[in-house]
């Protein structure tokens, strides 16, 4: 009897975090008394079909490196996609096969919920292309131009890309490599990688709290949250 694909988490985690205003980068902030990041890996570990969590961080980024449990590959690049890739790299190299399955997850999604994750892995196991959490677009879309509206957009048909975004291991290595020579130009995410190489990931409602942490002010919320689910 075959054995079934490994699911495997990979959490890039190399950003600066420049929009979130801090002195350090947003995902090793305090938040409800540990680091933002410490709260994502652990809706990850809660996930029990998950069996390995790597943690993509700057070459001369340390501060996971003690961490019980965190397997940090210090492959990070200066792009998501870049350090995405990189761990793929890595992961091959350590061993993972190709027919794997690859959960890709923000470190700022720290909101997420191993309910959450666990749907989206059910979606995707019945399809061999993946797929991802998002959310229906619930506001009016603005076309803007020098910082006025000019148009308005239908928002049928259009979703919010969240995380984790699951594909094979092979397949996603693949359509990222596509893009490498050209710096990743116009990978904003997995999904779009794919979709460039000719999939059509599956769609999986998220939810409206597994918010990415961008902002100042998404500290608050997040922390108030945090500090909720632990009552």
């Amino acid at each position: 009897m075959n054995e079934a694909p490994r699911l495997i988490a990979l959490v890039p985690c190399a950003g600066s975090g420049a929009r979130a205003g801090a002195q350090r980068p947003k995902q090793y902030q305090p938040l409800a008394g540990r680091m933002l990041v410490q709260h994502t890996l652990a809706a990850l570990a809660a996930v029990g079909r998950i069996s390995r969590v790597l943690v993509v961080v700057a070459p001369d980024d340390a501060t996971l490196d003690a961490q019980p449990g965190v397997e940090a590959a210090h492959c990070g690049g200066a792009t998501r996609a870049e350090s995405v890739f990189n761990g793929l790299v890595h992961l091959r190299a350590s061993g993972a096969a190709d027919t794997e399955w690859v959960l890709v997850h923000d470190a700022a999604r720290c909101l997420v919920t191993p309910a959450l994750v666990d749907a989206l892995i059910d979606a995707c196991l019945e399809s061999d292309e993946g797929g991802l959490l998002a959310l229906p677009l619930p506001d009016t879309l603005k076309v803007v131009q020098g910082g006025r509206a000019v148009r308005t957009m239908a928002r049928d048909g259009k979703w919010l890309a969240q995380t984790p975004q699951m594909f094979r291991l092979g397949h996603l290595h693949a359509a990222l490599q596509a893009h490498a020579a050209g710096g990743f130009a116009g990978i904003t995410d997995e999904a779009s990688a794919m979709e460039l190489a000719g999939c059509q990931p599956l769609l999986v409602r998220g939810g409206a709290l597994n918010l990415k942490v961008t902002y100042p002010e998404d500290f608050a919320v997040a922390q108030a949250l945090l500090l909720a689910r632990q009552q």
